[in-house]
């Protein structure tokens, strides 16, 4: 029989720590759970922290908010979601946050009381997205945050699909252009199409600078054309991005969130026309939008916490 149970659940950003006070039902399995947000919290991540000082930033941030709401209610286990490569509790790198090989959730452990699950911060939010948000009810699904850079949550038979860490890189699929990317070659996915390079592409081209992605996506509908040929090309990348995805993995959903979501219609459609053109025998995905914004990392860190007491992998 199931009983309510509290969750505390943290996701650790570049710039900011969000962290949330759960509600869950225990004896049900995550693929069916329920998450009601009861409290949330924000500070900004320690500059220049190391694998010590954003460990001891979560730390922080779980004491404030059990203090807080302690009274009301007993925390049965903390989820803590980060960014960069992460394996088996480890976070094995993080170019932003600067750690390497270090031990958060044995760290993480050693210092609060409940049991503790580690996770990668796109991989926990695509899973939310599949439990509660745009996929549910669908097992094979691509979770697509479209940012700084373009990231991917893979979910295959209902599960996560990490690949030691390293699955799920989809911004960095060669798609065909020669434009230099920061991972140090040309043709990468996110070099074209992430909010970032739309920007810095326009102004580049241009001479003026922009805001972001939606500035140039509103000069589109007044008629720019050099914003029409970014966007085209980023749509044309996208579409072929999504493509490898379709002939590797045959999802059933693509869901596209982050920034460049806000587009709303004006970016599935377009992405969609152009993948249909693309596709022969593969399975073609319906694509959506992300539903679950910038909570998707906490409500995914309170599934992994949920997971973590339940027992299940």
């Amino acid at each position: 029989m199931a009983n309510p149970i509290t969750l505390l659940a943290v996701d650790v950003g570049g710039t900011e720590i969000k962290a949330a006070l759960l509600s869950a039902e225990s004896g049900t399995p995550t693929g069916q759970a329920e998450l009601t947000v009861l409290a949330r919290a924000r500070r900004t991540t320690p500059r220049g922290a190391d694998g010590t000082g954003t460990a001891n930033a979560v730390v922080s941030a779980v004491a404030s908010l059990a203090a807080e709401f302690g009274e009301r209610h007993s925390v049965a286990a903390v989820g803590v979601v980060a960014p960069g490569i992460v394996h088996d509790g480890i976070g094995v790198y993080s170019a932003n946050l600067g750690w390497r090989d270090f031990p958060f959730r044995a760290s993480l452990a050693a210092v609060l009381s409940q049991p503790v699950a580690f996770g990668h911060d796109v991989a926990a939010g695509g899973l939310a997205e599949q439990r509660m948000g745009a996929a549910r009810g669908y097992q094979d699904v691509v979770v697509m945050p479209i940012g700084t850079g373009i990231a991917g949550a893979v979910i295959m038979d209902g599960a996560l699909r990490t690949g030691g860490g390293y699955a799920g890189e989809i911004g960095h699929v060669d798609v065909g252009h020669g434009l230099p990317c920061g991972c140090g070659l040309t043709g990468c996915l996110e070099a074209i199409a992430s909010s970032a390079a739309i920007a810095r592409r326009y102004a580049e081209k241009t001479g003026r600078s922009v805001s972001g992605a939606a500035e140039v996506l509103a000069a589109v509908a007044e008629g720019d054309a050099v914003a029409v040929e970014v966007w085209h090309d980023a749509v044309d990348a996208l579409a072929r991005g999504i493509r490898v995805l379709a002939t590797l993995l045959g999802p059933e959903v693509v869901v596209l969130g982050g920034g460049l979501a806000m587009a709303g219609d004006g970016l599935l459609a377009p992405v969609a026309e152009r993948l249909a053109e693309l596709l022969t025998f593969q399975r073609r995905p319906e694509l959506r939008l992300a539903e679950l914004g910038d909570e998707a990392g906490c409500l995914g860190a309170g599934l992994l916490a949920l997971a973590e007491i339940e027992g299940e992998s």
